[in-house]
């Protein structure tokens, strides 16, 4: 086979980065000072951390974060914050969500929730795990949008997926009888079955008057609390912390 042969057969494979390095090799005099064994497991080395990359890069893009360059390797640990860094890092192996658990990120607007979770999906999909972000209000609008396609179980199914799901503005503000169906049926389909990251203003005890405190609301609790980690940021408004470095 010749040089052009095996090239135009990598490139019909798909494997550009053994391509690339095949041709450094044989231009490159020194890599005749190694094993075959040597050569071809790099070429093989660097075409598997390619695909690795770019799974990585497309499942950030797809998950669509609020911030994509969110890292738990930035989070700002000021005392004043009172974060659990422990915490964050045992978190920061995944097995919440090996485990099916959740995260609660509960503070005031500014404290920094989007933003760690954020850091949390991104470092799932480095770990090659399936997430998506979406707002709350965000996804009611999509749920009434599927209903009237009548393609609202569909939609469930597909939520089902994500390993992980980021909510965030979570009970922003009171849900309707209907939200809240639909939020028990979301609930139910992923309790013990997937992770969730619900960032709030408010404590599960606010949530439970703004799912109108009755039956659905202490079902919904039920699924999602007593599975859950709880994070409270504290501290001064990361937004206004920002602002003021960046003068």
């Amino acid at each position: 086979m010749t040089v052009q042969e095996i090239e135009y057969k990598l490139k019909q494979m798909r494997l550009p980065r053994m391509r690339e390095e095949y041709k450094r090799q044989r231009n490159d005099p020194d890599f005749q000072r190694m094993s075959f064994d040597e050569r071809f497991g790099q070429m093989v080395s660097l075409e598997y951390d390619a695909r690795i990359n770019s799974t990585i890069e497309t499942l950030i893009r797809k998950a669509e974060f609020y911030d994509s360059t969110a890292s738990l390797t930035d989070v700002n640990y000021k005392p004043e914050r009172k974060l659990d860094q422990g915490l964050i890092e045992e978190l920061r192996t995944n097995e919440y969500i090996r485990s099916h658990l959740n995260i609660i990120l509960i503070g005031a607007s500014g404290c920094g929730k989007t933003w760690l979770s954020c850091a949390f999906g991104i470092n799932a999909c480095q770990a090659r795990i399936k997430t998506k972000y979406i707002r709350l209000p965000e996804l009611f609008s999509e749920f009434e949008a599927k209903k009237i396609q009548g393609q609202f179980r569909q939609y469930l199914k597909q939520l089902q997926k994500y390993d992980l799901l980021i909510l965030d503005e979570f009970l922003l503000v009171a849900a309707s009888p209907t939200e809240r169906n639909d939020l028990l049926e979301l609930m139910e389909s992923r309790t013990n079955r997937r992770s969730t990251i619900f960032c709030s203003q408010w404590t599960p005890e606010g949530w439970h008057e703004r799912l109108g405190a009755g039956p659905v609301a202490d079902a919904i609790l039920d699924r999602i609390v007593n599975s859950s980690y709880t994070i409270q940021l504290q501290g001064n408004s990361m937004r206004e912390e920002y602002s003021i470095l960046k003068k």
